[in-house]
């Protein structure tokens, strides 16, 4: 099941402590029983309001997580970055494939993580239960007790495409690999909005016709486990492609007013749309239960492209975590918040070079591009 509000430190209370009390004498015995009971109802109560500050997450504080690319030949050791999040009051992360250093360094840092397979893992995962086991076996088990997963997912943006038709049954074996190791984490996969062949107006969402014999058992999975669509969602380049027809203020939520009035529905930034496009997409494969998390979203800092600007990253990133983090909710799915993973947490420089180099949040030296709120 989705989590909207997650669990974001893990704290364990040991419950071995005992309280023995030994009389001699038969009139006292009574006396103290009765202290003992007291004295382990108090240790109960004390327990209770510990595991509930340790554990429990109050609405609107942590559905913003950031996703931790590692495409560079400069950038912070994992230890380094993972105390860069923690730092950053960052409590959730991303990874793109499991990176064993990284899973190293998360092991009790109390961050929840996404953990991906590579996408070229994609067929042998779904042709080899066995393959599936040992990469459970290899990057999960060993650190289960010590990292909190969150989801697995299996492939990137890989639909549509050529190893669409892998994510379904790569999903399932590693499903059935995590149950047999006697572990409870939701398998998905995460896509990008190119499934949709409709996106406007969002009542008319829906999955491309290639898309859909794809999507559809894909959904009806997930829905049939409560685990979540993981879907990349980005104004920037909805407004970056098409600057005379998608306002700059609907795509960085500073729009006056309604933008866009879609029957009942009224949409004053494009991120929403982008998302209530996906629930109607999902509503229409029979699916209208279905939780959607917004794996990526981000704006470049620079790169030349129309609006890729240090003031636009910053603007649209501060202004997409206050977002999320209420309960206002997406206009179709209103009064919760909605989990969301920024891109990038750095600048990385192996990737294309232009914008695709100028996500980050932080430079490699760990240095802010620009300031980014975290406790909105």
């Amino acid at each position: 099941m989705i989590r909207h509000v997650l669990v974001v430190c893990q704290g364990y209370i040991s419950p071995s402590m005992r309280h023995k009390q030994r009389g001699k004498k038969q009139m006292v015995r009574g006396v103290q029983e009765n202290l003992v009971s007291m004295a382990l109802i108090n240790w109960i109560a004390a327990a209770f309001l510990l595991l509930s500050s340790t554990f429990i997450v109050f609405p609107g504080t942590e559905a913003i997580g950031v996703n931790y690319g590692m495409l560079g030949n400069n950038l912070p050791t994992r230890e380094q970055v993972v105390a860069l999040y923690k730092s950053k009051n960052i409590h959730k992360l991303r990874l793109y494939n499991p990176d064993s250093s990284a899973l190293q360094a998360l092991q009790g840092s109390g961050i929840q993580a996404i953990l991906g397979t590579l996408n070229e893992d994609l067929q042998m995962l779904a042709s080899s239960p066995s393959f599936a086991t040992n990469w459970v076996a290899t990057n999960v088990a060993p650190y289960a007790k010590s990292v909190n997963f969150s989801y697995i997912t299996a492939g990137n943006e890989v639909i549509p495409g050529t190893l669409a038709n892998y994510v379904y049954p790569a999903i399932q074996n590693l499903d059935s690999a995590l149950q047999a190791a006697n572990l409870s984490i939701p398998v998905t996969t995460s896509v990008s909005t190119e499934v949709l062949g409709v996106s406007y107006p969002p009542s008319q969402g829906a999955f491309s016709q290639n898309v859909t014999p794809i999507m559809s058992p894909i959904v009806s999975y997930l829905a049939s486990k409560q685990s979540p669509l993981l879907v990349n969602v980005y104004p920037y380049f909805a407004y970056s492609g098409d600057p005379q027809n998608v306002r700059l203020d609907y795509a960085l939520f500073t729009a006056q007013g309604v933008v866009v009035q879609d029957g009942s529905l009224g949409y004053n930034n494009l991120f929403d749309a982008i998302v209530d496009s996906l629930y109607s997409a999902l509503e229409k494969t029979g699916q209208p239960n279905l939780e959607v998390v917004v794996s990526e979203t981000g704006w470049p800092s620079g790169g030349g492209a129309n609006g890729a600007t240090i003031d636009n990253a910053k603007i649209y990133n501060n202004n997409v975590i206050a977002h999320v983090n209420g309960e206002t909710g997406t206009p179709k799915r209103p009064g919760k918040s909605i989990e969301t993973y920024l891109f990038a947490m750095f600048n990385e420089n192996q990737k294309p070079a232009g914008t695709e180099q100028n996500f980050g949040l932080f430079h490699p030296d760990m240095t802010e591009v620009y300031p980014v709120d975290f406790s909105s």
